[in-house]
């Protein structure tokens, strides 16, 4: 081939990989994905009737094809469609229109808990009242089992007038599902099956079905009935009960197996606002965003504004730091804590040692004898085989065998499986540095028991050394009154907050380890397709059971006190929340060994009974939170998005975050300022308002900090005096940081007491 002749097949094949680029790009651009249009209600123009029409036109200006999903009315003012990238930077440039934002996907963050509450106690704290019955618990998540025994109606009386919803019929679901505890039941798929296709129903049902178990165990776990003789294969047996077991449930399905898209869950919180819930479970969380950008944040800034509160889970991205979601200060953000009740399964060594673990193992109590045990990693000729993946494990190496599997990647229990399936007869399932010696139990398919990375790491030592190592698996049943308890759980997400640094997350801890609550019928207790089990009450962790806990708290007091505002509720819930245990030790996080942080358990752990009478609160109102945006430089269009009107930031007012009247204090200092600034310290000023919601006292302040504390704190005035109920107060604390900080984080807490309460307040202080 000549040179001329290279030279014009070069040329080609170049025009040929740029045509071929060109239409791969053409082709990417005719992409369509769902986007949430936020429109400025107000400046709908005189020509249209009604807003649906303006979002109609609007939208057929830039699309023929384009269809609504929704059309939002509470949450905020707009709709979601499909776009191309094209027609969504069009629409956005129209008039009216405030912004154009991507759809984002969200994932669920996956018996003894009333009385380890105080909850037993509740006929003497919380009466039994009719206005308790007429609180009314909304759950978004994978939907319901109506059949579950926790949502039995005996007792209850007419469904409440306020209530204004609909039990939705559906795939396997039937209005006549409902009753006067499970009120309501509704589903939202459109986002999701025009992102992901039609819903497959030969897997989950299209309808407020629950066939994942997800969601029937938050629901009732907020608000389930009292039910006796529960247990899941006799492992914490005793009676089940809900937070508050008079109120009722409506369930709002957004969560499917492909997960949970924010059209969708705009679109539910739309309807339960309508609907007249007076409380949002929502225990499922994004990746962190603005809070403009931010589905969750800006429709439970609309529930908030309508009196409603709402409840997330922290996430279990823990123990690292800046892991948490949900971190809007109008969201209660809420973390995980461990119960007093642990589920030993020891394993028992060849050469005499024992080591303890936990599993809820349904079968024989022990393995009858020391059989053969053998490390994942060596029985595998796959690089990961030590964590015990589909397919890795070579069946000649641990038949009859016990075999010891890493955690990690794959669901804990499903190695398990991977083990039976390869005809291994027991696991031994081991931490490594990620979860280090928290424990969580699970339902496995074969003998099997979880224990920390300390412990793995000697088990391992002994598989080394022994030339023929065996083992055996101990199960001793349920066991309650373990010490310490509770304490953070490591998977339980941390602060600081990364959007809002001067806002303290999570707010509070609630139980969130090893928790039995209802079950589905759809699926077994591990969830796995193999395991044909069907149980009526399960055992599982995260921060998605401790959130239904605290919604179920909140609809405790909001019955208690019906004029209560959703911040005068998570005031008294994080205000009386416990530090130190009975015996004055420190809280403990179970990831460190040591004493935890307001950034692992924000407030503490929740204490109910205080709860209910807190003596003063910290209120806010929606243009507080409004206020707080200003501080943050939010522009007019962004604080629309949230606010759902016009709002704007007064240029001769100097807004600051640290006016917000939060119950906690989050103190940031830049060390370039207290460093290079030329003066010995640096000041920062917060102002707090208290309402008085008990009889009438003096309060006096004190301060307590850890002993390394170089900051000094002021606190003017040191007395507040109440003379009757609703009567507020300020005061403010000035934080005042050395030139040369000796640590990087000091923590404390800022206490106003009368000699019957005592109202706490974290504070944590940071130098960025």
């Amino acid at each position: 081939m000549s040179r001329f002749t290279m030279l014009v097949v070069l040329v080609l094949l170049l025009l040929c990989l740029c045509h071929l680029s060109v239409a791969t790009i053409g082709s990417s651009s005719n992409k369509k994905s769902t986007y949430i249009v936020h429109v400025a209600k107000s400046q709908m123009p005189e020509s249209f009737e009604n807003h649906k029409h303006w979002y109609d036109s609007s939208l057929k200006s830039v699309s023929d094809s384009a269809e609504m999903l929704y059309v939002y009315n509470n949450v905020v003012h707009g709709f979601s469609a499909r776009l191309t990238v094209q027609e969504a930077e069009s629409l956005e440039r129209q008039s009216g229109i405030l912004s154009v934002l991507p759809e984002m996907k969200y994932e669920l963050h996956t018996t003894r808990t009333p009385s380890f509450l105080g909850l037993d106690r509740s006929a003497d704290f919380f009466p039994e009242s009719n206005a308790m019955s007429d609180v009314i618990v909304g759950v978004l998540d994978t939907g319901v089992w109506p059949e579950s025994k926790s949502f039995d109606d005996t007792g209850l009386g007419p469904v409440p007038d306020s209530w204004k919803g609909e039990c939705e019929s559906g795939t396997n679901f039937s209005s006549s599902n409902c009753n006067r505890k499970l009120i309501g039941a509704r589903y939202f798929s459109k986002g999701y099956e025009t992102t992901l296709g039609p819903v497959d129903v030969s897997k989950e049902s299209k309808s407020a079905r629950d066939d994942d178990g997800h969601g029937t165990h938050t629901a009732t776990t907020a608000a389930g009935s009292i039910v006796q003789g529960a247990s899941l294969f006799g492992y914490a047996s005793g009676t089940a009960r809900g937070m508050a077991t008079r109120a009722r449930v409506a369930v709002y399905k957004v969560c499917w197996i492909g997960g949970c898209f924010s059209s969708d869950i705009l679109a539910a919180m739309d309807k339960a606002i309508d609907d007249n819930v007076n409380v949002l479970s929502l225990s499922l969380g994004g990746g962190n965003s603005d809070y403009y950008r931010d589905s969750v944040a800006i429709g439970a800034f609309a529930a908030m504004e309508k009196g409603i509160l709402v409840s997330c889970s922290a996430g279990n991205a823990g123990p690292g730091p800046y892991s948490l979601s949900n971190v809007a200060p109008w969201i209660t953000t809420v973390g995980a804590g461990t119960l007093d009740r642990d589920f030993p399964a020891y394993v028992s060594l060849g050469n005499g040692k024992n080591f303890s673990g936990v599993s809820l193992y349904k079968g024989d109590l022990s393995l009858s004898k020391m059989l053969p045990f053998v490390y994942a990693g060596n029985a595998s000729n796959t690089t990961n085989g030590n964590l015990c993946m589909t397919g890795t494990l070579i069946p000649e190496k641990v038949k009859g065998k016990i075999v010891l599997c890493d955690r990690g990647i794959n669901p804990r229990v499903q190695k398990g499986s991977v083990v039976k399936e390869a005809g291994g007869v027991g696991m031994v399932l081991a931490n490594t540095a990620a979860n280090g010696d928290e424990l969580v139990a699970d339902a496995h398919l074969l003998p099997a028991t979880t224990v920390g990375q300390t412990t793995g790491e000697a088990i391992k030592k002994y598989l080394t050394s022994d030339p023929n190592p065996t083992a055996t698996i101990l199960f001793e049943g349920t066991k309650v009154g373990i010490k310490p308890s509770p304490v953070v759980a490591a998977f339980s997400s941390r602060g600081p907050n990364s959007i809002t640094q001067e806002i303290l997350k999570p707010d509070i801890i609630a139980p969130g380890v090893n928790i039995l609550a209802g079950w589905t019928g759809g699926v077994g207790p591990t969830g796995l397709a193999e395991d044909t089990r069907r149980v009526g009450f399960n055992i599982i962790s995260g921060t998605s059971m401790s959130c239904p806990h605290v919604s179920g708290l909140a609809a405790l007091l909001k019955g208690a006190h019906p004029d209560w505002s959703p911040a005068a509720i998570r005031s008294a819930l994080m205000t009386t929340a416990y530090t130190v245990y009975k015996n004055g030790g420190a809280l403990q996080d179970v990831s460190t060994g040591k004493p935890s942080t307001p950034f692992d358990h924000g407030a503490g752990h929740v204490d109910p009974v205080a709860a209910l009478n807190p003596g003063l609160v910290y209120d806010l109102r929606a243009d507080d939170y409004l206020n707080f945006l200003c501080a943050l430089n939010y522009t007019s269009i962004q604080i629309n998005s949230i606010a759902r009107r016009n709002y704007n930031c007064e240029t001769s007012k100097k807004y600051s975050v640290t006016d917000l009247n939060y119950p906690s204090f989050a103190v940031v200092f830049l060390e370039q300022m207290t460093a290079g600034s030329g003066s010995s310290s640096s000041s920062v000023k917060y102002t707090r308002t208290l309402t008085n919601v008990g009889p009438a006292g003096t309060y006096k302040v004190s301060t307590v900090f850890s002993s390394s504390n170089s900051v000094k704190v002021s606190v003017e005035p040191e007395t507040l005096v109440f003379t009757r109920v609703n009567e507020q107060k300020s005061y403010t604390v000035t934080f005042t940081a050395p030139s040369t900080p000796s640590t990087t984080n000091v923590f404390g807490r800022i206490e106003w007491s009368d000699g019957k309460h005592v109202v706490g307040s974290p504070v944590a202080i940071s130098w960025i």
